[in-house]
């Protein structure tokens, strides 16, 4: 599958990164959406939202990103997604607990450009993890 073929959904509660992320993403060629927050995430997928990918946050006010993925998991929203963490924080222990809820990959973007994460994105959909 190519990656105009792919629907990204970024979930991040910072508006400039949604933005820059968004348009690396479309200049890829992928149909992106995106969401300002968790709620804004769970409300997309309510009203049947089903994105290929999802790049979620970890850090959020009111829900971080483990607590939405039980969620969405709890509540099979996007069960066929394949789920990849995009956050700033980078210890084992998170990188574990994403794994747990079924996380197909990890991304720290401080250690990442914008046009890495989409190349590491393109890896994990290839399986290469």
């Amino acid at each position: 599958m190519t990656a105009g073929q792919k629907k990204v959904f970024i979930v991040d509660d910072d508006t400039f990164l949604l933005d820059m992320y968004s348009l690396k993403f479309s200049q890829s060629g992928y149909t992106v959406e995106s969401a300002l927050g968790p709620e804004a995430a769970l409300e997309k997928l309510k009203s049947g939202y089903t994105p290929e990918v999802m790049l979620l946050d970890v850090v959020m006010p009111t829900m971080n990103g483990f607590e939405l993925l039980e969620k969405m998991r709890a509540e099979h929203f996007a069960e066929n997604a394949i789920k990849i963490i995009l956050s700033n924080r980078g210890q084992q222990s998170d990188i574990a607990r994403g794994e747990e809820l079924g996380a197909a990959g990890y991304i720290v973007k401080a250690n990442s450009t914008p046009a890495e994460v989409v190349a590491r994105v393109e890896e994990i959909l290839a399986g290469k993890k």
